[in-house]
Parts: C-alpha cells; sequence; structure tokens
C-alpha cells in the first residue's frame, strides 16, 4: 500500500513535528564526529520551511534506558542543524512537560525547534499513549523520517499516529521506494548479496529473498556454515554448528525454487584472526586444521562478478570477508566493483547494514550505488518482509 508524504499534505501555517533520526556518534567532548544522518533529513526540514510551516524535530540519541543523561543530550545536534539550516535552530530541554510546549506555543512559519532526547523517558520505548498524546498536541501535523527506528513501535513514531495523522518525510519516502519497489517489483535478473559473519543474523533475510530473487551469493563467515554444512572441513574458521541443517534446508529450498546460490570456491585461510597473520588461498575442500577462512579467493571473486554481470535489481547486505584488515578485503572490493559497474550498466542497487555501508566507504564507491539505506535493524527486518510498525502506521494514500 503506498502512504503518504509531506507533498500530499498542506504544511502552510501549521506546526509539523518531524520524527528523525539524529542518532549520531558524539566523541567524549559531546562533539559530533559524524553528521551524515542530520544531512538526510535536510531536504524535509527544507521543504517544510520553504512552504510555510514551523518544524518542531524530534529524535533519540544513543541508548540512554529512560534516564537522563547530559552527555547523550541531542543539544549538540541543534549546534550543528543552526550551521547547516544557516539559521537559528532553538532547544527545548525537555520533549515533553512545560520546556518543550514553551518551547513550540508562538512557533512562527520558518521557526525550527529541536527537543531533547526521547529517550530519556521510559514512555518512548513502552509506546506509551499518554506520551505519545504529550507529543502530538505539540503540532498540527506529524511527519515520521526516522526509517532507522521504524522496525520499533515507539510512541514517537506509532503510538503518536493513534492522534494526529502522520506522513512519510522525503528519507522514508526514498526507502520505500527503493527497497519496497525491490521487494514487491523488481525487475530482473535480481541478485541478494548476502554476507557477514553469522547465518543466525540473515535466516530470515535469505529464507524471504530465496522467494523473490533469482541468485543469492553467500560470502562473509557465515558462508562457512553453508560448506560445512555440504560435508567440507573448514578448520578454525567462525561457524554455527547448530545452524548446518537450517543451512541445509535453505539450500535445498534454493534448489527447489531453481534460485542460484553461489558459494565460495576457495577462501583466503590465515593461521590467526589477525591483520598480519600468514595467509594463502586454498580450495574449499582443503581448509587445514588450525587455520581460518577471513576472505573468498579469486576464483570465487570471479563467480561473484560473473553472478552480477546483466542484473537489473541487486540488493547487498554485509560483508564478503573480514574487511576491516587490508589484507582480506579483497572480496568485498571486487563485490563493490562488480555492484558499481552493473550499477553503470542501468541496474538498480541497493546496499544496507552498517559493515556494508562501511565496507563500501573504504571502496570509495559509494556515489556509484543507486540507494544507500540509513537502516541498520531496520533495513534487515524490510528485506525479511516483517511488519514495521513505523511504517504500518504511517497513512495510506
Amino acid at each position: 500500500m503506498a502512504k503518504k508524504t509531506l507533498e500530499d499534505i498542506d504544511v502552510k501555517g501549521k506546526k509539523v513535528f518531524v520524527r528523525a533520526d539524529f542518532n549520531v556518534p558524539l566523541d567524549d567532548n559531546q562533539h559530533i564526529t559524524n553528521d551524515k544522518r542530520i544531512r538526510a533529513t535536510l531536504p524535509t526540514i527544507n521543504y517544510l520551511l520553504e512552504h510555510g510551516a514551523a518544524v518542531i524535530l524530534a529524535s533519540h540519541l544513543g541508548r540512554p534506558k529512560g534516564q537522563v543523561k547530559p552527555e547523550l543530550s541531542t543539544k549538540p545536534v541543534a549546534d550543528r542543524l543552526s550551521e547547516l539550516l544557516k539559521k537559528p535552530v532553538a532547544f527545548a530541554s525537555d520533549c515533553v512537560g512545560e520546556p518543550a510546549r514553551k518551547a513550540t506555543k508562538d512557533m512562527k512559519p520558518g521557526d525550527v525547534v529541536l527537543l531533547e532526547n526521547l529517550r530519556f523517558h521510559p514512555e518512548e520505548e513502552k509506546n506509551d499513549p499518554a506520551f505519545a498524546k504529550e507529543l502530538a498536541e505539540l503540532a498540527d501535523v506529524v511527519v515520521d523520517d526516522a526509517f532507522g527506528c521504524a522496525h520499533r513501535g515507539h510512541a514517537s513514531n506509532e503510538g503518536i499516529t493513534k492522534y494526529k495523522e502522520t506522513v512519510a518525510g522525503f528519507l522514508i519516502g526514498k526507502e520505500l521506494d527503493f527497497i519496497g519497489k525491490a521487494l514487491e517489483n523488481p525487475e530482473r535478473p535480481f541478485v541478494a548479496i548476502l554476507g557477514g559473519a553469522k547465518v543466525s543474523d540473515k535466516i530470515g533475510v535469505i529464507s524471504n529473498m530465496i522467494d523473490k530473487v533469482n541468485t543469492i551469493i553467500i560470502g562473509g563467515g557465515m558462508a562457512n556454515t553453508f560448506l560445512a554444512a555440504e560435508g567440507k572441513k573448514i578448520g578454525k574458521s567462525l561457524t554455527e554448528p547448530d545452524k548446518y541443517d537450517l543451512a541445509k534446508e535453505l539450500l535445498a529450498k534454493a534448489k527447489a525454487k531453481n534460485v542460484n546460490m553461489v558459494l565460495p570456491a576457495d577462501v583466503v585461510i590465515a593461521d590467526d584472526f589477525k591483520a598480519d597473520a600468514n595467509k594463502k588461498v586454498v580450495s574449499v575442500d582443503a581448509i587445514e586444521d588450525g587455520w581460518q577462512a577471513l576472505d573468498a579467493g579469486p576464483e570465487t571473486e570471479k563467480l561473484y562478478t560473473e553472478a552480477l554481470k546483466g542484473a537489473k535489481t541487486i540488493v547487498w547486505n554485509g560483508p564478503m570477508g573480514v574487511f576491516e584488515f587490508d589484507a582480506f578485503a579483497h572480496a568485498t572490493e571486487a563485490v563493490a566493483k562488480a555492484v558499481a559497474a552493473a550499477t553503470d550498466a542501468g541496474a538498480i542497487s541497493i546496499v544496507g547494514g552498517g559493515d556494508s555501508i562501511s565496507a563500501l566507504k573504504k571502496t570509495g564507491l559509494s556515489d556509484k550505488i543507486s540507494h544507500i539505506s540509513t537502516g541498520g535493524g531496520a533495513t534487515l527486518e524490510y528485506l525479511e518482509g516483517k511488519v514495521m510498525p513505523g511504517i504500518a502506521a504511517i497513512a495510506d494514500k
């Protein structure tokens, strides 16, 4: 079902409550070390200001667990927003109660207020109706632009919708356009690239993707579990023995659905889990005792690259090896280059998940990707096909 966006409503002269995701990293001096999430919300904020709205911004920051923790205040975000918007952003010392009411009561079109950390109140994560109502009463209209929290049913993104109609901001709209279309109506061939350490983190995604894609590339540590399930000796490699039966089931399901499951043919093994360990390339049938697979080998890189040629839709979640160590980042780089080449040739490419985005950034190819998702856990749950409370609660068109 298509969701209403802020372009579907009239905001002129109205106070608009925007649930943003300003969960930015701070250093010990409360300085923001990466403002990407703040910048990602600027199109929504600027649109509202240009269309005559007063903007009330709300977000969580860190995990204060319902307690006031000054080191997790959103005040540094207000300061950064002032710089980016080139106008004053007022700060309310609480998100509800007298400080919030006082800061928002006499707002005029063009004014911007940022509320204090929503999660300083336990009622936010408990989705408390009275707390949600208090947030709703600050504004005339609600815009949800926090995709990274969409898999949580909290007061500021789900409870609030019971009191005020809620529409999607541009950031959530973009996520729904890209990921939604990829899952519901993909151009084919459709290739999913799934990596990372553990099968257990991606069971739902693999299972859901088998029903939707033409090819699944399996890499990273979780490939070891599939190799071991096929009876291969994997030495000291990371693996999940309690998931071998599940891996066999997933392989059988893929075969029955005629989905091409691409597993490593060779691997780069190391004698220790460290950046300067001794390493060598071996076939997956020749992993020695005491050694561990930390990356895919050159033959596997060719298989992965070949599987991506001609793809029209690509979803990538999880690195292909221990990319943090340069010596074991080759397969991840090869996949990034292949995805970028496919995108240049007309494919829609979507990358999600913190490690995948970090790995992509390291390759310098981020600007070659159609869409980089802002949600970590949210992206995974979306790919699993789970109902997202924060999305479900947005008004339908």
